[in-house]
């Protein structure tokens, strides 16, 4: 006999025990509503995410790949993006409210909302206060698939400018692995050598690879 979590539809059992109960094929069907004439929605949730081989690569589907599957359309791909923005949004805010020191986990998941998609290289700062909370987060710096180009006196030039007593560095690798290589680790401490003339702490440095991070700070590498 089916337990009563699997028995529910996607929206009761979501009611019920939560939204982290739910498998990817259910959330898709929420997000669906309804099916096809010839399959209900979580059987069409469940062929698309094995037709595009996971949520993050249908997300990442562009707009005719997308539209050129059954029960899809513009619509649903307008609505897609438009949720994706949400979230990235909503962590943005969440993280703006707390301290970034204490509340690590909210950051590494901001970070990996902007940048795991990225097809190339690109180097970000978070600007802190002297408490630690936001000021500011920017993509300062744009590259290739494999190598990006960053100017420490720059990273300090706008850490000035925005009266920042520290900074988070990040930036995200497209092949999927976190692994940092030599050269982030000499970027790394040229920052640091740059920042620390300014009195500007440098809190951690997060490579954001596909379901994974690497943390300088959590490696003691900072």
């Amino acid at each position: 006999m089916p337990s009563q979590s699997v028995a529910l539809m996607p929206r009761e059992k979501l009611l019920k025990f939560g939204v982290e109960t739910l498998s990817d094929a259910e959330l898709l069907a929420l997000f669906l509503r309804t099916g096809t004439h010839n399959l209900p929605v979580l059987e069409l949730s469940q062929k698309l995410l094995n037709e595009f081989g996971s949520v993050y690569h249908l997300i990442n589907a562009s707009h005719n790949d997308f539209c050129q599957k059954k029960g899809l359309g513009t619509a649903k791909y307008t609505q897609l993006k438009a949720v994706v923005e949400l979230s990235h949004r909503y962590l943005k805010v969440k993280m703006n409210n707390e301290n970034s020191l204490t509340s690590p986990t909210i950051t590494h998941h901001y970070l990996a909302s902007r940048l795991v998609n990225k097809d190339r290289e690109v180097f970000m700062v978070i600007f802190l206060d002297n408490q630690n909370h936001v000021i500011y987060s920017e993509e300062m710096f744009i590259g290739t698939y494999n190598c990006v180009e960053v100017h420490p006196r720059e990273v300090a030039r706008r850490a000035l400018q925005l009266n920042a007593a520290a900074l988070i560095l990040a930036h995200n690798h497209p092949s999927g692995m976190s692994e940092p290589s030599q050269a982030d680790r000499i970027l790394t401490k040229k920052i640091e050598q740059v920042c620390d003339l300014i009195d500007i702490r440098i809190v951690d440095h997060i490579v954001i690879g596909k379901g994974e991070y690497v943390s300088f700070a959590e490696r003691g590498w900072i």
